[in-house]
Formats: structure tokens, C-alpha cells, sequence
């Protein structure tokens, strides 16, 4: 017996803060989730798996109109003409309540129900599947409790939408323990909502396979879903398998040795090469490089970021830009000198320092400054405002640690210009 279990596919998500780059690649970006589930169900069919398992989260969300739910309508048809069945769980972004629209679906789909966990038995392959689809997008119970009892002489599956103990970084739905999973007594546990891959041996083979499809920065390396090989004696193999269409990357670039900005950006170049040739994969990659180190560049760095991503933009271009996107270049660097040499001056510079020092804890300053710099914020696009984190300190009033933050970067600038 061979299945594909997958999770956590999104299908069209929405991707927020792209217009902010007119440099995106858009339409890659819009349709990815869409053309990795083809490459999937491409992937089902060509390796001729008896059936197919979506452990929730198949949309994100209710469709903007039933396009959505037409194309996977679609693409169940190209299974059932090989065959192929679909055991289909609905999690916290497609649960029932949530969904207000809907297609009847192909009769090759099996969805689970809502009101408790029930049961599906592919007999020809001696299998039993065992699943609860979620009602209410915040549901909160054990399921597992809920669960049947393993199905004597037959390969279980128990098909679940959960945080699992220890992912505090997911929303706790149908929260549980590795232990209660294990002591189910199923061979095969099908998890979805953890978007990372992560498999667990014992008495069960536990695993969840990932999202399909890297949607953000914080969803970095390959994606994809896992095909399961198993017999009457158990699981045999989880292989994973990858069908992402875009890859995000996150690229730590040291400028420690680096005297201007030309010797910065010639060395994120030389981290991109190692990136590109390094790289087994042709997927196009969208990279986020975070410059860090001491150097005596922090200052000629210092609100010029935009200028900073214009030039890495050049590089990649250079080195290929159908393969390369920068979605975001960070400056998270600190001057060399900690302001013991401005500090030893006796001029308007030294001065400057310790009036900024000062000003970090002046709660008058503070809140001028704060009225001052709202009126930029409130007025600046939606794309800005998820964009710029000091908006957020701003907002909340948090001006003593911007203050700080800018005040080397501002000081080191001032000094090299003159």
C-alpha cells in the first residue's frame, strides 16, 4: 500500500505586502499554492498511490468567489480518472463554520464529518481510516479522546487537525499529546496544522508533512507532503515529497570587515553566489539577507536600506534574476566604535551623543516625539505600515528603545560625513 498524506495547502491564500515591491514576482507568488497542488496531484498519479490524505486546512479561509473550490474540483477529477481516492479533513481555516461557500465535490473525495470521528475502510487494501473534521474554527478539545479503537487485523490511520504538544508557535486546536497518539494503538497518525515537517517513531509512525507551499519569509527551506509505503506489517517508508514551486530563503551576510556600503554589497554578492551554487534546486528562490557584525560601515548603513536593496537588486540580476528574488535586505548591524571616541570630543557631535543618550529616558521628549512621528504613520499606505516595525513602537509609545536603536547608526553617519 502506498498514500500521499498532505496538509496545510491554503489554496489561495492571500500574500499581503507585495505591492510594496515592484520588483515581485507576482504572478508566481498569486498561484503558487495552486501549481504546487497540481505538481502533488501531477505526483499521485505518476506514482500510482492508492489514495490521497488532506489532514485540513485545504483553503484558507471562504472562497472570494467559487473559482477556488472549481479548481479543486478540478484537479479531484484528474484523480479519479486514475483511481485515486481522497480522504479529505477540514481544520481551523476551512471549517464548517467558516466556509460560506461551497461545490459539491467529486465522488472520488471522502470528507470527514464533524459531529465525531468516524471511519472509512478501504477494504482491498485492508486499510481504516479514522478522522473528525473541525465544526468551529476554535476548537479547542481533545479529539483524540473522541477517536475509535483501532480496527482489529487492519492498517489504521488516525487523520487529525492539531497543535500536538510543545508547537506553542500554532494556535492550541484540538490540542493533545505524542502519548495519547501512541497509545491509540493506530500504525499511522496523519497530522496537519504545524507547518514544519516533523515525524515521530514509537508504537505509531506520528508526522506531520508541512505546508505544500512556502507563502512567507517565516516558511523558509523546502516544502511539500510525505508518501507513506506500508504493509500488513506496518509502516515501511515516509519519503518526502517535495512539490513547492518557490522557495524563500533567509541569508545572514557578515559585514564585520567592511569599511563603506561597495564593500557591504560586495560582500551580500559573494553570499549570493554561494547561495545560487550551493543551491540542488532550479526553483526560483525570494531571499531575505540580515547584515550583522560590527563595522565601521553601521553608519554609512543608517536609513538607507531602500538604496542598500537597490544595489543586491543589481546583483542578482547579475547573477540571474528569474532565479533570484530579494524580498527584504535588514540592517541589524552596530557601529565599531561604542561612543567612547565621540564622547571624548568636545564638540557639537559629543554634544548630539549626549543629548540622544539623555533623551531615552526623557518622557517629555518621548511623547513629542511621538506626536511628531504619529502623523507620518497614521498616513502612510497599509503596505508600510506591516512593513516598518518601528511604526508599531510608535504607536505603543515605545520611543526610548528607537531612540537607542538609531542614535549609533545616526552618530557614526554624522561622524563620517564630516
Amino acid at each position: 500500500m502506498k498514500f500521499i498524506h498532505a496538509a496545510d495547502i491554503h489554496l489561495d491564500s492571500p500574500l499581503t505586502g507585495l505591492s510594496a515591491y515592484a520588483d515581485a514576482p507576482v504572478e508566481i507568488l498569486r498561484t503558487a499554492t495552486r501549481d504546487a497542488f497540481t505538481n502533488l496531484v501531477t505526483e499521485a498519479i505518476e506514482q500510482q498511490v492508492d489514495f490521497m490524505v488532506i489532514a485540513g486546512d485545504l483553503y484558507d479561509g471562504t472562497w472570494k468567489d467559487h473559482n477556488t473550490g472549481i479548481y479543486f474540483c478540478s484537479q479531484m477529477g484528474r484523480l479519479k480518472k486514475s483511481g485515486i481516492p481522497v480522504y479529505l479533513l477540514f481544520g481551523n481555516h476551512d471549517a464548517e463554520n467558516v466556509m460560506t461557500k461551497e461545490l459539491q465535490l467529486p465522488d472520488n473525495v471522502f470528507p470527514f464529518k464533524t459531529g465525531k470521528a468516524h471511519t472509512f475502510y478501504i477494504k482491498h487494501l485492508n486499510a481504516a481510516l479514522h478522522g473528525r473534521s473541525f465544526k468551529e474554527q476554535k476548537t479547542t478539545e481533545n479529539l483524540v479522546i473522541g477517536y475509535p479503537a483501532p480496527v482489529p487485523g487492519m492498517f489504521n490511520i488516525g487523520v487529525l487537525h492539531t497543535a500536538l504538544e510543545g508547537n506553542s508557535a500554532h494556535a492550541t486546536y484540538a490540542p493533545c499529546s505524542l502519548d495519547e497518539l501512541h497509545a491509540k494503538g493506530y500504525q499511522y497518525w496523519a497530522l496537519g496544522h504545524v507547518h514544519e515537517y516533523q515525524k515521530w517513531q514509537g508504537a505509531s509512525t506520528v508526522v506531520f508533512p508541512g505546508n505544500l507551499q512556502g507563502r512567507h519569509i517565516r516558511e523558509i527551506g523546502p516544502r511539500g507532503a510525505v508518501i507513506v509505503t506500508a504493509d500488513e506489517s506496518g509502516v515501511q517508508k515516509v519519503e518526502r515529497l517535495f512539490v513547492d514551486v518557490l522557495r524563500w530563503h533567509s541569508l545572514q551576510a557578515d559585514v564585520t570587515g567592511c569599511n563603506t556600503m561597495a564593500d557591504v554589497v560586495r560582500t551580500v554578492g559573494k553570499e549570493l553566489e554561494a547561495l545560487v551554487e550551493n543551491s540542488s534546486s532550479t526553483r526560483p528562490m525570494a531571499v531575505r539577507i540580515t547584515l550583522i557584525g560590527k563595522t565601521f560601515a553601521h553608519g554609512d548603513l543608517f536609513g538607507l536600506e531602500p538604496q542598500l536593496r537597490a544595489e543586491v537588486l543589481a546583483l542578482a540580476a547579475a547573477l540571474g534574476n528569474e532565479r533570484l528574488w530579494i524580498e527584504k535586505v535588514k540592517v541589524n548591524t552596530a557601529a565599531v566604535d561604542d561612543g567612547e571616541a565621540v564622547n571624548a570630543r568636545a564638540d557639537a557631535l559629543s554634544d548630539l551623543q549626549d543629548f540622544l543618550e539623555a533623551a531615552e529616558t526623557d518622557q517629555d521628549f518621548l511623547k513629542k516625539l511621538q506626536e511628531e512621528l504619529l502623523g507620518l504613520v497614521n498616513k502612510a499606505p497599509l503596505e508600510l505600515q506591516a512593513a516598518v516595525p518601528y511604526f508599531k513602537a510608535i504607536r505603543d509609545g515605545d520611543l526610548g528603545g528607537l531612540v537607542r536603536e538609531v542614535r549609533p547608526g545616526l552618530v557614526s553617519h554624522l561622524a563620517k560625513a564630516e
